[in-house]
Formats: structure tokens, sequence, C-alpha cells
């Protein structure tokens, strides 16, 4: 009897000491289902209620590919913030929520697929303060916007969710922990709650000659390549993307050594289409830049605003704004209080479009304190509209008559589609109509440092600046040129580093600096969270590992 007692008091105590830990307070929990699923993951085919919930709503399957949904019903001990406390008593809970939230891992059959780190402004503050129940869709027929949603998206489509769970039956596992960013690293805690539901898939099938390579049809713009590479890799890509497993790709071509080696279409395009390439385009607006500055139509890359418009007629003006350089439009770092990043961002390029008046819109806003130019990168659109307005007012004819001479006709580039600013210029924040075919010339264009049918039409130097990282300690991009993109794979433990454009819908042009290699993946999936994941791994497991022969 005295043992029951001392049990029982120590429990009390110790329960005691821990709500004495917490920094926020509790909501009431009463509901005997939660009570007694505390620390668990429900599935659910529907939301409901925590009061009107009932164990016999509680999944233990479900099948892929058809008209499901699946709701996620998460039982804690504890709040998120309670949680971020414990792995750092000292910081107040602002700055915890500022800085940490749930990280999810996903596990199929016991097999780590996918782990993610929830960004931090994900969910309300008032429910990670107090709540310890929090339901979410991963997925349903009325696509409610939610992160949930998004993390499913990125788990399923983007990083190798769907191809674990494609076909037959699986075991589909769901972790979650706190976790805190601290002096850029990443502490995590205990697992706080789990659960795992049966999956099955209804089968795909795909005629196994739909999935051959396609011929390269005759034409004259390129030396067919005779290199060898690994055609079952190939197969198996084109199958996916058949099975919509890599989904809404358009095309895909290599050139290897300069020679067109492989060729490939899907989804209704064919080799004349113009495909719709979004921030592809921006590369663009740093090619003509560094062919004006070569023709010395700009003097360079150091010239100021201040040398292209008067600052003082627009709002917000200082002399900072005056500082900012083309290089630094060129690196997005121009230090204006602009971010597409940042929805709630005034330069975010979605309060640009409605304006008639995208310069003005540019030019009007305000320096962020918090950057400095030239040091700090942030993805910023409008800047990339100003380049394309500066060169409009110094080439000969303008931009796009300036474009069509310098560039697209000496690489005999002749189907192409310009968008335009309210102002009738070409528009160098994107959409860019262009083949396949001619991305891959314009990547060459690069891959020869610039040389074309023996003309230079761009110098080397501008090549070089162009595919430098100017960024190489900023966590938030992995690497930024001249308007062109860093990105590094690895092959068979060989890590290959390329410069390439990028654009919505995971349109990408990559040119290879140490090897003779030039890639293009159009794509259609536009403002879908796994556009370019997707692309990565087709890089990273199929095209990469086939063409490349050491």
């Amino acid at each position: 009897m005295r043992t029951t007692f001392w049990c029982i008091s120590c429990i009390f105590l110790l329960s005691m000491s821990s709500k004495a830990q917490n920094i926020v307070t509790l909501e009431t929990v009463t509901n005997p289902i939660q009570i007694k699923n505390t620390g668990k993951i429900i599935f659910l085919s529907k939301p409901a209620k925590i009061e009107d919930l009932k164990e016999t709503d509680f999944l233990e399957s479900i099948l892929f590919r058809k008209d499901e949904n699946l709701y996620l019903e998460i039982f804690t001990a504890n709040s998120l913030t309670n949680y971020l406390h414990e792995l750092n008593p000292e910081l107040a809970s602002e700055e915890l929520l500022k800085n940490g939230n749930f990280q999810f891992s996903f596990y199929v059959d016991d097999k780590l697929i996918y782990t993610e780190n929830l960004n931090t402004r994900a969910g309300t503050i008032e429910n990670k303060n107090k709540a310890t129940s929090l339901q979410i869709p991963l997925f349903s027929t009325t696509q409610e916007n939610s992160w949930g949603r998004y993390l499913w998206s990125r788990f399923y489509f983007g990083n190798g969710g769907e191809d674990a769970l494609f076909s037959g039956k699986h075991l589909l596992k769901i972790e979650i922990k706190p976790y805190l960013k601290s002096a850029g690293t990443i502490k995590t805690g205990n697992i706080i709650a789990q659960g795992t539901i049966k999956t099955d898939a209804v089968p795909v099938t795909i005629e196994e000659k739909l999935t051959v390579i396609q011929k390269i049809k005759p034409q004259q713009e390129w030396e067919v390549s005779s290199s060898k590479y690994d055609t079952l890799l190939i197969r198996n890509l084109n199958q996916r993307i058949l099975e919509k497993r890599f989904k809404d790709i358009t095309s895909i071509a290599v050139i290897k050594k300069g020679e067109l080696l492989l060729e490939e279409y899907f989804n209704g395009a064919d080799r004349n289409k113009l495909h719709d390439t979004r921030s592809v385009g921006k590369s663009f607006a740093s090619t003509v830049m560094g062919i004006a500055i070569k023709d010395g139509f700009i003097k360079n890359e150091n010239e100021t605003l201040k040398q292209f418009y008067d600052l003082k007629k627009f709002a917000n003006y200082s002399a900072e704004k005056e500082k900012v350089t083309l290089k630094s439009l060129l690196t997005m770092s121009s230090g204006f209080d602009g971010s597409d990043q940042d929805e709630n961002s005034p330069g975010n390029e979605e309060n640009m479009y409605p304006t008639d008046n995208w310069i003005k819109f540019g030019l009007d806003l305000p320096m962020d304190s918090k950057k400095q130019i030239g040091k700090n990168w942030d993805y910023f659109t409008a800047g990339v509209v100003m380049l394309g307005d500066i060169l409009n007012q110094r080439v000969p004819e303008g931009l796009e008559n300036y474009a069509e001479k310098k560039l697209f006709s000496p690489l005999g580039i002749k189907e192409y589609k310009w968008q335009y600013t309210p102002q009738k210029v070409a528009n160098t924040a994107g959409g860019l109509g262009l083949r396949t075919l001619d991305l891959a010339k314009y990547g060459q264009l690069y891959q020869n440092k610039g040389l074309w049918n023996g003309k230079q039409l761009l110098s080397k130097e501008w090549i070089q600046k162009s595919f430098t990282n100017y960024f190489p300690k900023d966590e938030n991009v992995p690497g930024y040129g001249f308007l062109f993109w860093k990105e590094v794979f690895t092959v068979n433990g060989k890590t290959y580093e390329t410069f390439g454009c990028s654009g919505n819908g995971g349109n990408k042009v990559y040119v290879f600096k140490d090897i003779p290699l030039v890639v293009v993946v159009t794509a259609t999936a536009y403002n879908r969270s796994y556009a370019h994941t997707q692309v990565k791994r087709m890089m990273q497991e199929f095209i990469l590992p086939a063409v490349i022969t050491e």
C-alpha cells in the first residue's frame, strides 16, 4: 500500500515539475479519444471535429490513385512551443517560434524516404502555443490550401514517395519531432507523435513499345552524336514520365561534345513547340547585358542606377538607392525591399504585375535597411525588369531588335516569342517562348565560352563572371552568378558542377563546367511544389548516370 502511494506521489510530482517547466500554458484536454491516443498520428478519410471523432473513423489502409482523401489527426502530450523550450530553455517563446517547428519524417516499409523541417511560418502562433491536437489534410478532392497538402506534395511527388508507394502493398509511417535552428545548426527533440497506415495502389500499365527511346529525326542544326549511353536507364526514365511518376515533362535534350545525343518529347510536345520557360528568360537578360558591354553601349556591370534614372523622381529616394549597381541586379543582391520568396514583401513580383508601370513599381520601392548591396541575396524579379529597361534605353533600336541581331539570329534561332511589359518592352522577367533545341543552342553557347560558328558572340570573361558563385556562404541559395543558378550533382561518387537557367514549372538549361555536356528539360508543372525537385531526381538518378561515361 505504501509502495503504491509512493509511486502515485512520484508521478504527481514529476507531472507538476514538467508543467512548471512549460513556457506557455496548454489548452485543457478532456476528450477521451485524445487522451487515449496521445503520442499518435491518426489517419482519417475526412475532416472531423475532435468532439465528434470516433475510433471507427480511424483508417487502417488506403488505396492510392483513386479519388481518396487522407487527413492526419495528430495528438501530442505538449504544445510545440513547450517542446521547443525543452531544446533551448534560454529563448523566449517568440524566438523559439521564429527558429523552430515540427520535423516530419516519412518511412515506407521502415525505410526513410523523406524528412522535412517545416517552414517556421507554417501554422498559427496560437496553435503552436496551446494546442496538443492538430488536424491537417495531406491530400483531398477539395484541394484545401494547407501547408499539409504542400508537405505531402513535396514528399510524394518531389522526393521519392510516389516511387516507393507506386505499386503493391506497403506500410507508410510518419514520425514527428520538434526541431530548432540555432547558430546554423539544427537540433531535434524526441519523437512526439507517430502513426502507420497500410497502402495499396491501382496498377498502371504502360506498353513497352511506348518507352522506346525516340529516334532523332533529320535536321541540319546539330550533328547527331555517336557516343554510347545507358539505354535502359533512359527507357526507365521514359516509363516513369509516361506513368506520371515524373509529371508534366514536355521534353529532354542532351548535347554531348557539341553533338545531339538525346531528343525526347512527351505530353503532346514536339520539336516545333515553343515552351513557356518562365524565369529561364531572366538569364537572357544577363546574356544581352554581356553583349551590350562587349559592344560598348554600357560601360560595365559596376554602373549604378543613377546613371540611368533620375532617382529623385521616384518614391522613397535615398542615397543608398543611388549605389545600386547593375551587378547587384544581376546577382539578385540589390538591397531593395523586394523578395519574391516572401508573399508579404512589398516588392514581391505578384504586386508588380497588376501595375501599369513595372519600372516605376521597382524604383519606387524603399531600400531594405537589413540588406547590404551586393552581399545579401534575395530573389527579386522587378530588378531583372530594370535590367531589361536599361538595355532597351542604351542599345540601338531597343532590346528586342538588338537581341535578334546579336543573339538569336547568329544562333540560328528563328522561332521564339517574347512577352512584354506594360511599356511594350521585351519582358526580361521571364516567359520567353523557345523550342527545345534552341534552348540547347543557348546552353551550348556558354559551353563554347561564347563562341558560335567561329564568331565570339559573348566574351569569355563575361561567361566566367556569369558562372561565379557570389554567395558561397549563403545557406538560402545553392549558388548564384549573373542570373544563373549553381547546382551540383553527384554521380558514382563524383561531383559535377553546373550553372544554368531555371524557370517555374521545372524548366532547366544545365551547362556543365568541367565536362562537355548541356542538358535541357522543359516542363509545365507551374507552381507545383515538386516541379524542381523531380527534375533534380531525373538528372541525378537517370539522365546523368546514363550519359556520363568516364
